[in-house]
């Protein structure tokens, strides 16, 4: 069994709790539900392009930083001037919680992705609830009529939808209902990180999507080397989270990237 497995397993036992405990109706009742979300595409194309991420601990690397709180690196981030913010809600693997995401939403109007596993049309509703603008659909988690399923609910509640695939096999998860497409550079089975990955599928997604190119990229040499490939959004977390400071370093990387 996979690291993914396991928190899949373990995300499926988490759903029916929380479907247990609160109810969609409850979640429409969210005064966040009826926010207008701002689209990530425009976001993407007319800033800089990065999506910054809150991310307290991974499952490879473990507490990366446990001491910022996501309203402060919220606002760092924005002041810096990214496209977007992902927001870990996973608590049992990577440290993430709902306040997380609220707490970073009342700071700032960025676009917010809810980063999680999702697997249920419940937590689409979730998302919405707690004020997030995106969510993230891991092509590996799911099947292509799921992904379908899910990523239709979402615009239909005024959700943007990012699709994460890694492979040639998950091209065929790309469906009307997606803004923007994702590619992991990580392999999800060893862990291991290229760049290779966004560059060999670069040319077989469909220039309507956005294209995202997702971990391992560390330098500004890297997102140069990709932006000749299509690719205009950045998901960059650990680069940022591993300081003192995740919004100063933020600043300084996109300042360098603007070259400024």
């Amino acid at each position: 069994m996979t690291i993914l497995d396991q928190i899949n397993a373990n995300k499926r036992k988490e759903i029916e709790v929380a479907k247990s405990s609160v109810s969609i109706s409850d979640l429409e009742a969210s005064a966040l539900f009826d926010r207008k979300c701002p689209s990530l595409k425009e976001a993407i194309l007319t800033k800089s392009g990065i999506i910054a991420e809150f991310k307290r601990k991974s499952p490879s690397k473990g507490i990366i930083n446990g001491s910022v709180t996501s309203s402060d690196v919220a606002k760092g981030y924005h002041s810096a001037g990214v496209s977007a913010m992902s927001c870990l809600t996973d608590k049992d693997y990577f440290g993430g919680t709902f306040d997380d995401l609220k707490e970073a939403r009342a700071a700032v109007d960025l676009p917010i992705l809810r980063k999680d596993f999702m697997l249920d049309e419940y937590q689409v509703f979730e998302a919405k609830s707690i004020g997030a603008d995106i969510i993230l659909l891991i092509a590996a988690s799911l099947s292509i009529a799921e992904t379908k399923t899910l990523a239709k609910v979402a615009k239909g509640i005024g959700l943007n939808v990012l699709l994460e695939i890694h492979d040639d096999k998950e091209l065929d998860y790309i469906n009307e209902y997606c803004d923007a497409v994702g590619v992991n550079n990580r392999n999800l089975k060893t862990f291991e990180v290229s760049t290779d990955v966004s560059k060999k599928l670069a040319n077989k997604i469909s220039d309507e999507f956005v294209k995202i190119s997702e971990s391992g990229i560390s330098n500004i040499e890297a997102i140069q080397e990709l932006k000749t490939y299509g690719y205009s959004g950045f998901l960059i977390g650990e680069n940022f989270m591993k300081t003192a400071n995740p919004g100063q370093a933020c600043q300084d990387f996109i300042e360098q990237l603007s070259g400024r």
